[in-house]
C-alpha cells in the first residue's frame, strides 16, 4: 500500500497504558490520523497484558500501514518497577514492528522536546501544547500518553526524513 506522504506511528510504551499517535506528513503541517491509548487491566497477569498490547498494536499497524515507527528511548527511571514495566511493553512493540519489517527509530526524551518545541528542556505541558498547535487540534490530546506518542511521531517527521 503506497502513500503519497509518509505515515509515522509514534509509541509511548507502558504496561498499564501504551500511548499511540499516527501522524501523516502534509504540505504545510503534519496531521493527526489517529491517537489514543491501549489500556490493560491492572488485575491481569503480565503475560496477558502483553498479549493485549501486542494484539492492539498489530491492529493499528494493519489499519494505518505506517512507513516508520518511532519509540521514545527511556534509559532510566526513578522507579525500577516502572522501568521494568516500560521495558516489557517496549519489547512487545519492537517485536510487532520487526515482524512486519517496518523501520523503527528511537528518540531520547530531550530529542523529542527539542524537535517539537525547539527547547530540549521543555516541560510536559509545553510539549503537549506545541503538539496541539502543530497538528491544528482544538485541544491538547488526552490522555498524556497519547499526546506524548504524537510528539514522538512529530519528532521523527522533523528530524529523521529516513523513510
Amino acid at each position: 500500500m503506497s502513500h503519497h506522504s509518509p505515515i509515522i506511528l509514534g509509541i509511548d510504551p507502558g504496561t498499564a497504558i501504551t500511548g499511540y499517535g499516527v501522524v501523516q506528513e502534509a504540505a504545510h503541517s503534519p496531521r493527526a490520523l489517529a491517537y489514543g491509548v491501549i489500556r490493560t487491566p491492572a488485575n491481569q497477569p503480565l503475560p496477558l497484558r502483553l498479549v493485549t498490547i501486542y494484539a492492539e498494536l498489530n491492529a493499528l499497524l494493519e489499519r494505518h500501514q505506517p512507513n516508520a515507527v518511532a519509540v521514545e528511548e527511556v534509559f532510566f527511571s526513578k522507579n525500577a518497577r516502572t522501568a521494568l514495566s516500560v521495558g516489557h511493553a517496549r519489547g512487545v512493540v519492537l517485536l510487532a514492528v520487526a515482524q512486519r519489517g517496518i523501520p523503527l527509530f528511537h528518540y531520547k526524551p530531550t530529542q523529542v522536546k527539542q524537535a517539537v518545541t525547539g527547547y530540549g528542556a521543555a516541560d510536559k505541558r509545553q510539549v503537549q501544547d506545541m503538539v496541539r498547535m502543530l497538528l491544528g487540534l482544538d485541544e491538547i490530546p488526552r490522555p498524556d500518553d497519547a499526546a506524548d506518542a504524537l510528539a514522538i511521531a512529530i519528532c521523527h517527521l522533523n528530524s529523521a526524513w529516513a523513510y
